[in-house]
């Protein structure tokens, strides 16, 4: 295998390949010029870990090189920023939801009753896409409602509103803020950071915590 295979765009691609696949799509989905694109996959022909089938090219799932170089992405990459930065290789719909939704709307400066040994990812995703979703969990040996460590805990819909704040997909603002009214005893900070941060006519008083 050439070392020069290791490298962002071929780890990229082959995150978010999938059996049967299109340049452009995957162009798409790891956001890469199809230019940049093609000379990788090219590559990858050359080492024998995808062929070349009319308009697209197919995995090798046995070659060896791609097992080496998968095993390298699931021991050196499945921690906590890897399961939220690769869903947008997967090229599904999805959007974050409850503590996360939180975690967004707060710019990462409220999260609550996680930690390393369980630490839940709350996301929503389009019942359409889920086996693509699975799939994929499976090829890179993420968690799916597990009951320890880093997992997905999934919330499977035929369709829901998301809203893309800088590099990922949330819920509606109006949707966490009743989340955090409903569960007002662990989210009376966050709900005064999100009145203040989008003048929101929410009726908090808590000043406990100094987020600035």
């Amino acid at each position: 295998m050439k070392i020069e295979l290791l490298n962002p765009y071929v780890i990229k691609i082959l995150i978010s390949l999938r059996k049967e696949d299109s340049i452009s799509s995957i162009s798409k989905r790891i956001n890469l010029s199809y230019g940049w694109t093609n000379k990788w996959v090219n590559e990858l022909i050359k080492e024998g870990i995808l062929k070349e089938k009319w308009r697209g090219v197919v995995l090798q799932e046995d070659n060896r090189s791609y097992q080496i170089i998968l095993k390298f992405i699931k021991d050196n990459l499945n921690d906590i920023n890897f399961y939220y930065l690769v869903l947008n290789l997967f090229g599904i719909k999805y959007c974050f939801t409850k503590t996360d939704a939180v975690y967004v709307w707060t710019v990462g400066r409220y999260n609550i009753a996680r930690y390393k040994e369980f630490y839940p990812i709350f996301i929503k995703i389009k019942k359409l896409d889920y086996p693509i979703f699975l799939e994929y969990c499976k090829k890179l040996g993420l968690k799916i409602n597990s009951n320890k460590g880093v997992f997905y805990n999934t919330e499977i819909l035929d369709s829901f509103e998301c809203i893309k704040k800088k590099k990922s997909f949330v819920e509606p603002l109006n949707e966490t803020i009743d989340f955090m009214q409903a569960n007002r005893y662990n989210f009376e900070p966050a709900l005064e950071m999100i009145k203040e941060m989008y003048n929101q006519k929410l009726n908090i008083k808590y000043k406990e915590v100094n987020y600035l």
